[in-house]
């Protein structure tokens, strides 16, 4: 009998200690926790604003793109202006030499003859294009088509420019909308059966459903 109390009393002794020891490790588990939650900075998210990506496009293209942090179109972008920029200046020029050309010619002033520069590379004359000449009637023609196809070409050139430049602001804004946009990452598919009831008659059958 002695015995037993013995081992009762034994076993209620270990019993408070581990409960106890179990009690000093929640409390220095606690404080852990409580001095980490004390440490942590809230994390704050910067409003992404689309328009501030097309302002900032608009007062300097590329520069929405940058605000996006999508670097990579703006070679991109200032490839395209450059090629449009040379477009306007090779058909302005061209346009300009035409132009001028054509009136000289017209006019017949012998003091301004820049319609001979067309033809200084090749083996027409000026005889061959002269009033009366055997060219001249062609060679009036070729002066008022060059006239117009590089006017043309100048005036989609300008249009051109105007497209990239809205284009440039278009894609920093729909960027910018995109990058805020929100898509959960619970997205799932499940085949389900279904029982369907159409004019008195059951039929059973499968449905797709997607949850997100």
């Amino acid at each position: 009998m002695n015995n037993k109390k013995l081992w009762s009393s034994l076993f209620v002794f270990f019993m408070a200690v581990c409960l106890q020891q179990n009690l000093k490790a929640q409390t220095i588990s606690d404080s852990i926790s409580v001095k980490n939650e004390a440490k942590a900075k809230p994390i704050v998210i910067k409003p992404h604003s689309p328009h501030k990506a097309s302002l900032y496009s608009a007062v300097l293209p590329g520069l929405g793109q940058a605000y996006n942090k999508k670097y990579w179109k703006i070679p991109i972008l200032y490839a395209g202006f450059a090629g449009i920029i040379y477009a306007i200046d090779f058909n302005s020029s061209n346009y300009s030499k035409y132009r001028n050309a054509y009136r000289d010619y017209i006019i017949q002033d012998p003091n301004n003859t820049s319609y001979l520069k067309i033809i200084e590379k090749t083996s027409i004359t000026p005889e061959d294009i002269a009033a009366g000449g055997r060219y001249a009637e062609w060679f009036e023609n070729t002066l008022e088509n060059g006239k117009d196809y590089y006017e043309r070409w100048r005036n989609l050139s300008y249009v051109g420019f105007a497209l990239v430049y809205i284009i440039n602001i278009i894609d920093a804004s729909v960027d910018a909308h995109f990058k805020t946009f929100d898509v959960s990452d619970d997205l799932s598919m499940r085949v389900e059966p279904v029982v369907q009831t159409r004019y008195g008659n059951n039929s059973i059958g499968l449905q797709l459903k997607l949850v997100f």
